[in-house]
């Protein structure tokens, strides 16, 4: 069980933002990632598809015998995190909850801004998530759904992503938030633009960063952690073209992807 990888999945290459931080956190564990890039984005998608996409999903990766699963992106945990884990026997955790966390634990004047895609804002899990550990805390929510098109086409800086951010932010800087979720496993690369709109005061939460953690702390909740020091192994898998995967996975990983396997599910679009 210890020596099989972990499962992490995104709508696209924004999950591999969570899998660099798996990577830096737990270096010895294997990893396999699946980008679901033909059905890219999960963003306008509605509820009952994200359901589809991620048990089609959480199957293929059983089928693969990993031993425990991170759904790396915040539409599909969102809309199916709590039917997956209900469904499946084997450990899947999401990206939300460990995002909601860090955010009420550093918020000084209780008031905390979250941007996502339409299907993560619509259905508040941040909001839900945020409220389940502090009821008191102020949520303030702003549907982004322009970014992360921008990343997966590698434009994270530049005059006209940073109109469109300012945009954005204009009503969650009114609203005198102190922290700011970056909803979207995405959104990391933007931190930087981000940063400098928003204010040096104001604090980004990661949910990339914050599941990782998660991910450390449940392997070794259930004495699961990889303890054999041999170079772990990592396997990229695209569900589309893995030309565009290969350009701009390894700026999303922090370190050089050398191979990306194509693979199928279902028909593209469904």
């Amino acid at each position: 069980m210890n020596d099989k990888p972990i499962g992490i999945f995104d709508s696209g290459i924004g999950g591999l933002t969570v899998a660099g931080e798996v990577m830096r956190q737990l270096p010895n564990e294997n990893i396999i990632y699946f980008g679901d890039t033909a059905r890219f984005p999960y963003g306008p998608r509605s509820a009952e598809e994200l359901k589809k996409f991620v048990f089609q999903i959480v199957e293929f990766l059983r089928g693969e015998e990993v031993k425990f699963i991170v759904i790396a992106c915040n539409s599909a945990s969102s809309a199916a995190l709590e039917v997956a884990q209900e469904h499946f026997y084997i450990p899947i955790i999401g990206v939300v909850e460990s995002g909601a966390r860090a955010a009420v634990q550093v918020t000084r004047n209780r008031r905390i801004g979250v941007i996502g895609t339409k299907a993560t804002i619509l259905s508040s899990a941040y909001v839900k998530a945020v409220h389940a550990f502090d009821a008191g805390v102020k949520v303030f929510q702003q549907v982004t759904p322009e970014l992360a098109d921008f990343v997966e086409k590698g434009e994270v800086v530049g005059k006209e992503i940073e109109r469109i951010i300012k945009g954005y932010l204009k009503t969650l800087i009114e609203d005198d938030i102190d922290t700011l979720i970056l909803g979207c496993t995405h959104y990391p690369l933007l931190s930087a633009t981000i940063q400098k709109i928003i204010g040096k005061e104001a604090v980004l939460i990661s949910s990339a960063e914050e599941a990782a953690k998660e991910v450390g702390e449940m392997l070794t909740r259930k004495g699961h952690k990889r303890k054999i020091n041999e170079a772990p192994n990592y396997r990229f898998i695209s569900s589309g073209d893995k030309s565009k995967f290969l350009e701009l996975g390894s700026r999303f990983l922090g370190r050089e992807i050398k191979n990306v396997e194509e693979i199928k599910l279902g028909q593209e679009g469904n």
